[in-house]
């Protein structure tokens, strides 16, 4: 059902925009390219970057989301409410304006190192080592941390020259649009890395949910397990946030849809929860574009305004309890 439907929104994504594209035409573009027809150059050199940039980000937060999820075992566990996403935005814009950097190749680095130091921090902050994964400390650590690094973000975006201003401000919002197949490219490759890592941990997270002693006595490490997880998603997050921007609760939303499909095996939600992660940030550009024809409203934002009622939902629903 999952990639049906992602299917059906890929090809709306491709046919949808301030100008809309027949279907039939679509088809033509991508089967039959003819650079002298305007309707073929929107399609190839527009919205197929802008949708395969929507699918692999979409994908990589949900899959972040379902290992953050299963790591430590709470249902709020979510890269941008876990400050994750911030992280990698600061470090991202610190580079750009503090050494120059023009190209995502060069910053996504920083994208990663990003969400991995505020991913420790939002655990030291919320004591995780000391009173383990508690819901609301980590929570509310992230929500502090979260408002901090945006704040920070938004500092040095505003005060940096013009053509910074210019770059990241569609960017700090989470548009899909002016990217080309470059950025899409680096985002598979990390797609791939840490998707495949995280695919790899299924077994070890299936046995951390019967607990630590337990998954112990079944050959799991729990330190290797979260070494691992953790790499993971800073993969996953940093070059999702330095090609999209800070994209909140597609991480959040996409693990419980998969969750309630499948049940609890993780060997099952990791993948589902990397389609429906592609399948919500597909939805959100889409919806974007259609609300506010001829403009568009960035996909970060509809996919704020979609996932704020499902976190309410999850959290009246969870009680903040651990899975």
């Amino acid at each position: 059902m999952a990639l049906p439907v992602l299917a059906v929104l890929m090809a709306a994504s491709l046919a949808i925009g301030s100008r809309p594209v027949p279907l039939a035409e679509v088809a033509q573009a991508l089967i039959a390219y003819d650079p002298g027809n305007d309707l073929h150059l929107v399609v190839r050199t527009l919205r197929v970057p802008r949708s395969l940039l929507g699918v692999t980000a979409g994908a990589a937060l949900g899959l972040a989301g379902a290992v953050m999820q299963a790591v430590t075992r709470n249902p709020l566990a979510e890269p941008g409410l876990l400050g994750v996403n911030a992280g990698a935005a600061v470090a991202v814009v610190l580079s750009a304006s503090a050494l120059g950097l023009t190209s995502m190749t060069d910053y996504m680095w920083f994208g990663i190192l990003g969400a991995g130091f505020a991913g420790a921090a939002v655990f030291v902050l919320g004591r995780a080592h000391v009173s383990g994964t508690d819901p609301v400390r980590l929570v509310l650590a992230g929500a502090g941390l979260s408002v901090l690094l945006g704040a920070a973000t938004a500092f040095v975006i505003l005060n940096a020259g013009l053509d910074i201003l210019d770059s990241f401000r569609a960017w700090s919002a989470g548009a899909l649009e002016g990217r080309g197949m470059t950025v899409v490219q680096v985002m598979a490759i990390a797609l791939i890395a840490g998707g495949g890592l995280s695919l790899m941990l299924a077994p070890d997270l299936n046995a951390l949910a019967l607990g630590h002693e337990t998954g112990a006595a079944l050959g799991m490490s729990p330190r290797r397990t979260w070494a691992f997880a953790c790499a993971a998603v800073m993969v996953l997050c940093g070059v999702a946030t330095a090609a999209a921007g800070p994209i909140g609760f597609v991480g959040l939303v996409a693990p419980h849809v998969a969750r309630a499909i499948s049940g609890p095996d993780n060997r099952l939600i990791l993948p589902l929860s990397a389609i429906f992660g592609a399948a919500i940030l597909l939805m959100a550009d889409i919806i974007g574009r259609i609300i506010a024809r001829p403009d568009e409203i960035a996909a970060g934002i509809v996919a704020t305004l979609l996932g704020g009622p499902f976190f309410i939902y999850v959290v009246r629903r969870f009680r903040l309890a651990r899975l």
